[in-house]
């Protein structure tokens, strides 16, 4: 059970910190303009000399800025849980913090997947028809790493619950 929730913490630590990177820096997607290779992020766009504040308030960006801090906060929350249930806390002892955790891993994963999916598409869909050089870049690629983190930790703290929870079940028959 030991083993499941410290794999779960790491992944979960690991991807809490990628899902700040990848929401904070300016490195989505890189494209050619005028003979110069620009970047832009969720938050700034960027030339060869100076970065620019997304002054548009832009659907898709303000959905998967939305989606990719909600992701963050449910991340942050679950390690919490998550090393409170490792150590034993024993306050809120009305429901399994194994469990708890491992839902917030979920909808952790659930969010960024979610924020990913919304950008792929529609950067995909408009860029794809307008600018024939361009590509999605590693702060991009970190985000889809996340999604994969916080699935594991919830895949792991899952395991520790059901592995807490079956010798407990077997007992009251």
């Amino acid at each position: 059970m030991y083993s499941f929730m410290g794999g779960g913490l790491f992944c979960a630590g690991v991807g809490n910190i990628l899902l700040i990177v990848s929401t904070a820096t300016d490195y989505w997607m890189q494209y050619r303009h005028s003979n110069n290779y620009m970047h832009q992020g969720l938050w700034r766009y960027c030339t060869p000399s100076k970065c620019f504040t997304h002054t548009d308030s832009i659907a898709y960006w303000d959905a998967t800025r939305a989606c990719m801090i909600l992701s963050l906060l449910a991340c942050f929350i679950g390690i919490i849980i998550g090393i409170m249930a490792f150590i034993h806390y024993s306050s809120f002892d009305r429901f399994d913090k194994t469990f708890a955790a491992g839902v917030l891993f979920f909808i952790s994963c659930f969010f960024v997947f979610l924020a990913m999916a919304v950008y792929t598409g529609v950067t995909v869909n408009y860029y794809g028809k307008r600018y024939g050089n361009w590509r999605f870049s590693w702060s991009y690629i970190i985000g889809w790493v996340a999604v994969v983190l916080t699935f594991f930790s919830g895949i792991f703290y899952m395991c520790a619950y059901r592995m807490h929870e079956c010798p407990r079940s077997s007992n009251t028959h």
